[in-house]
């Protein structure tokens, strides 16, 4: 596949070099001359300029590729990249800041493909290493909802409910689950809950540590042992 990168910071040199590895043709966008020498020296082929301007797009091959990441710190270069590239019927994916607004975010999200927190890809990592091995966050999927997967303990309220009898916070729901550590699948109704097991739920923020203590068990419980 062919993809264009506007922006070979951090991020955008990350990605480049992965995308490259694998196979794919990768063309990055990128303004700073020691960013460009940096990507160079990698291998990576590197068009300087705005990518927020379509000749300079058009330079990189977006006529040709397959998807297209904005990926620089400036939302407006990168929306403008993004609907450059939407134009020319690639997918696009789009960066953006976490503290950006929701209803900013809501505008952004209805016009591309896919919308990236850099910020809170590193915030996840992080938050998964202190809460242990029964919680684990998979995704954010906007400024309110979470997407966690819980294993159950001995300790937790729900351990042997059947998962028609399981009862979550409003704002909560479960998507899918795993006796101990088969594979993923939606969830039966009949199918008992027990330590071990694993469930996937969708929750809003205010209530991921009421979810938190019904399918894994009390906090000061729950992280000790584990499974």
């Amino acid at each position: 596949m062919r993809f264009v990168l506007v922006g070979g910071g951090r991020v955008g040199a990350r990605a480049a070099r992965v995308l490259t590895e694998e196979g794919h043709g990768v063309t990055v966008v990128e303004t700073e001359p020691e960013a460009i020498e940096r990507l160079e020296a990698a291998g990576i082929r590197v068009v300087q300029g705005d990518g927020g301007r379509e000749p300079v797009l058009e330079e990189a091959g977006v006529m040709e590729a397959d998807a297209v990441a904005a990926l620089t710190g400036d939302i407006n270069t990168n929306f403008a990249a993004a609907m450059i590239a939407k134009h020319h019927g690639c997918r696009t994916v789009l960066r953006i800041d976490e503290d950006y607004r929701e209803d900013i975010y809501r505008r952004y999200a209805t016009e591309v493909d896919e919308i990236i927190y850099p910020e809170r890809l590193g915030a996840i990592v992080a938050k998964n290493a202190l809460l242990g091995g029964n919680i684990r966050a998979i995704a954010d999927i906007a400024q309110n909802l979470q997407i966690l997967e819980l294993r159950v303990t001995e300790h937790s309220p729900m351990a042997n409910y059947s998962m028609g009898e399981i009862q979550l916070p409003a704002d909560a729901t479960i998507l899918a689950m795993a006796k101990r550590d088969a594979s993923f699948a939606i969830p039966d109704e009949d199918e008992t809950l027990q330590p071990g097991d694993r469930v996937v739920v969708l929750a809003d923020f205010d209530v991921l540590s009421d979810v938190r203590q019904l399918i894994v068990g009390p906090e000061d419980q729950a992280v000790v042992g584990g499974y």
